[in-house]
Order: structure tokens, then sequence, then C-alpha cells
């Protein structure tokens, strides 16, 4: 168990937590959520002893085990990579080198004898005979094949890196494990397989995650980080989501009769509760939610901002060709006589092992880089909008005011009063429109560019992963506004909930070919025949 009480921490003038009390205990999941620069990840560090709170304190368990998902994927460069699983247990990796110098000894002494012993034992006790064999399970769940596990770490991928730190903190069974954003960089295999060791850890888990879709499959409760204080919520993301949306909208009915209200909140417990699956978390998650009172849901004080696409043209049959499309990047063929055709109403979601594919064919599209061979063909009717992954060029070195920025973009109305409307409903308030475009952070510029695409009216929307560095609440107002775009999709993401919401067809691209079918993103992950032919297909 972990107990926090009366925990502040501030920044200059800037207060991040002020008399934090919460219990964390073992058998639950907390997905710890807030805005961007809530703190999320300080508090990561404070739980853990990174950082040193400025008053209250922190407080485990005595003899529990706490382990981290350490961020520096540089750490253990020179260590093998079984080894480097093994070191998350710091006291078994400690007793294994202790033990093992002793037996390296020439004049091995009576007394190297008993402490050698002493250290068998406890050795034995930490489990420590099953130390590799775990640790290579762990491995090959995240991906890490057999033969990797022997190299050092300084031969690995960034990617393979970022698995095996997670695999030395997942190892050993530790009484609490914190993990921050545990799910970037994986690819799908992986998640799933995190996904179900979650569900089936026993002990406690903090984590940070901007993947609803991993929040909602792992955790029993939200802790929720807002203006300093950290409120505990019973359920996992979705219900935390839409409780606090419908009593927001209760609060906001002031002469709705109270027995309505009661009821309609009733039945939202009641449908959650239902739908638990049949999971372990699920299951405990169900038992949890059927204990709620009605006073236990209350209104969210965080904000949403508005994104709603409309089209200024309706659009006609003939959307887009594509016949035969390559093109080689740095002596890599990432498209290979790639064609499709896009009909109306599509909403497309590209998927596939190489990011780069689906990023060289956007730019193609939208006329940013030359195909080598092949053509396309956009219909007469169709108007583009294109979110790009990289969208420094729209920023760096830009003296431009955030008014006048978005001026540039505004083809009907570029007065100061609608500019700074349409920029409060992206969450730029106040002074806020005066900053100059050039010093914005990352989920800032990418509000900036989605307000841009908004402006355009377009038919046809290209994105390529735009949920990277938007907060939890700007990820599901973008989702909810293409989910009602009446226009016609093509667009990227790693969050799972993204694409399973919003796209009715999955183009995969392959290095032999493209698999395309419509149909939401788990029918098409869940597809027997889809599977064997993608097997052959990566072969």
């Amino acid at each position: 168990m972990i107990t926090v009480t009366n925990v502040g921490l501030r920044y200059g003038d800037r207060k991040l937590f002020d008399e934090v009390n919460i219990k964390f205990t073992p058998g639950n999941c907390y997905g710890l959520i807030g805005a961007n620069g809530a703190g999320k990840s300080t508090f990561l560090k404070i739980l853990s002893g990174e950082i040193e709170a400025q008053s209250g304190d922190v407080h485990i368990t005595p003899g529990e085990r706490l382990a981290v998902l350490k961020q520096n994927h540089f750490e253990y460069e020179e260590q093998e990579v079984l080894q480097t699983v093994i070191m998350g247990h710091a006291r078994l990796y400690e007793v294994m080198k202790e033990k093992d110098a002793i037996y390296m000894k020439a004049d091995f002494t009576d007394e190297d004898g008993i402490k050698a012993a002493e250290l068998e034992g406890e050795f034995a006790e930490l489990n420590g005979w099953e130390a590799e064999s775990e640790a290579a399970i762990l491995l090959k769940g995240l991906g890490i094949t057999d033969e990797l596990h022997m190299k050092k770490m300084a031969e690995l991928t960034g990617s393979e890196k970022v698995k095996v730190l997670l695999a030395q903190a997942l190892f050993g069974k530790p009484d609490i494990l914190l993990l921050d954003e545990p799910t970037n960089h994986l690819d799908l295999r992986a998640i799933q397989w995190l996904e179900e060791f979650l569900i089936n850890f026993e002990n406690t888990v903090i984590v940070v995650s901007h993947d609803r879709h991993f929040l909602n499959k792992v955790c029993t409760h939200m802790a929720d980080l807002d203006f300093g204080k950290i409120q505990l919520y019973v359920g996992n993301y979705d219900f935390w989501y839409e409780s606090s949306q419908l009593a927001l909208k209760m609060a906001q009915e002031q002469n709705k009769k109270k027995e309505e209200k009661i009821k309609e909140l009733q039945n939202f417990v009641a449908r959650f509760s239902a739908n638990a699956s049949k999971s372990k978390q699920a299951t405990s998650r169900k038992k949890l939610l059927d204990k709620i009172s009605l006073d236990d849901i209350r209104p969210s004080t965080r904000k949403y901002p508005y994104v709603n696409f409309g089209i200024d043209r309706e659009i006609g049959n003939d959307l887009l060709f594509v016949e035969n499309l390559s093109k080689t990047i740095d002596g890599e063929k990432v498209l290979d006589n790639v064609s499709f055709t896009v009909n109306k109403g599509d909403k497309i979601a590209f998927v596939g092992k190489n990011e780069q594919a689906v990023t060289a064919l956007f730019k193609i599209l939208m006329g940013e880089m030359e195909a080598d061979s092949g053509t396309f063909k956009w219909g007469v009717t169709t108007s583009q909008a294109y979110f790009p992954k990289d969208n420094s060029i729209y920023f760096e070195n830009n003296e431009l005011n955030l008014v006048d920025w978005l001026r540039q973009y505004s083809p009907v109305d570029q007065s100061e009063s609608f500019l700074r409307g349409f920029l409060g409903r992206m969450l730029f308030s106040g002074e806020e429109v005066l900053k100059k475009a050039k010093v914005l952070s990352g989920g800032e510029k990418v509000r900036c560019m989605l307000s841009k695409m908004m402006l355009s009216g377009s038919n046809v929307l290209l994105l390529d992963d735009p949920t990277n560095h938007l907060d939890l609440e700007s990820i599901t107002a973008l989702n909810n506004g293409l989910m009602t775009y009446k226009g016609s999709l093509l667009f990227t993401s790693h969050d799972h909930q993204f694409v399973q919401t919003i796209a009715n067809r999955i183009i995969e691209i392959t290095p032999k070919g493209l698999l395309d079918k419509q149909a939401t993103y788990d029918e098409f992950l869940e597809d027997e025949s889809l599977q064997k032919q993608r097997e052959a297909l990566y072969q």
C-alpha cells in the first residue's frame, strides 16, 4: 500500500500540488489523469522518491518493493538485455553479483563459505533460480526474441530498448508498479500483452497514459489531478468521462426534477456495470461500480476544446484514385505499387509497422513529395486539409501572435473578435492569444493546426498522427469532432479508441501490398483470414 498525506509542491509562483491526500491499495490499477502540465509525471517521481515534496509525506508499507518504468533509454548501454531486466529487482541483482564475486575468489575462506550460504538462502527466497526464465518470458511477451537476450542494450533499436525497460519494471512481481506512458513506442501486440499482464497483476499499479483504450482495459480507478488536488473515482476512463459529463449536464439543468436525475444516474451506473467484461480487472470494477452512490458522481472542472469540422461544399462520388504509387526513401522502398480508391463517406485509418510509409503517402497526396512512379487523382468536388506529422514549418521563428497567425487561414472573417472567439473555443483565452507562434508547446501547436483545418471548410481531411502531444481532453474532443464530420477522412493514429470509433475502413500498408477491409479496427484485427494474409505479406 502507498499512502500520500498532505503532499505539496511548488515551482516558483506555480503551485503543482497542495495538500494531496490519497491512498493506493493492492489489487487496483489507478489511471492518473490530468491536463498537460498538471504534474502527472512529477507526482509519480514524488511517489518513487526521485523528487522530494516540499510538504507532507509518502508512506509505503514496510517490506514492499516499488518498481518504476525508467525513462532514460540509454542508461544500460553496456549491460546485456537479460541482465538489464533482472536489474529491475535491485536486491536480487545485488545478491547475484555478490554471490558470483565470492565464488570467483582464488583464496576462498571459511568466512566466504558462510557468507555464500547466507546469500544462497536469500537468493532462493527472492526466487533467484527462476529469474532468468521469468525475464525471458517477459521479454518474449513484449516481442524481444531469444536471439536478442544476450546482446548489449547498445545494439538494440530505440523501440526495443523501451520494451526491455518495461520488462525491467514488471520483473519480479513488484508490490507497487509506477508506469509513465508505458504504451509509447509499443506495437499493437506488445500493448495487448501488457494489457493482459496488468489485468492479471494482483498488486498496486499507478499509470499515466494518453491511450484511452489502454486506460479502459486495465484501470479500476481514475485519479484525477486538477487544481493541485487529486480526486479518486471508481471505474475506467470512459466511466469517469461519461459520468462527469452527465453530472455537468444535470448541474446545468437546475429545474430538472430530482427524481429524474437520480433515475438517469442510476441507469448510467447500471449500464456500465452490466457491460463489464469477464476479465479479472473488469469483474473487480463491476463490484466497485455496484457500490457507487450518486454523490460519488460529480461534474468535471476540466475544459474541453470545441472541435467541429464543417464542410463548405458537398462532396461528389469521384473522390480519390491512387494507382501504382511507389516511393523509396534512404534506400528503403516504403511504398510499392500502392493502389486504392477512396469512396464517398469513407473514413479510412491507415495502419502498419512502417509509419514512414503513411507519412510518405500523405505527403505525395498533398503535393509535398513526388512519387517515384504511379499516379493519383483527386475528384473535382474535393477540397483537402492536411495535418502533417511535423508541423514545425508553421511555427519556427514565427513572430506572429496567435490572432495574426490564425488570420492567415481565415478565408471569410478576419476580424479580431471572430478570431479571438475561435481561439477561445480552442482554449486560448485572454492574453494567451497574444503569445507568439514560435513559443507554443507541442499541444498548443496541434490545437492551432486543428483550428487552421476547421477554418478551411474542406470536405476531405488527411491527418497524420494528430493525437501526438494532446492531452486526454483534447484527444476526446478531436475524437468526437471527427466522428460527426460529414466529409471523408484519411488518417493514422496510435490511439486504439480513436481509430476504433472513427474509422469505417482500414488499410494496412505492408512491404508486399495492402490489406484493405471495410470494417471497424477491432473487426479488422479479429479477422482470422486477414491474419493469415498479414503473416504472408510481412515474411
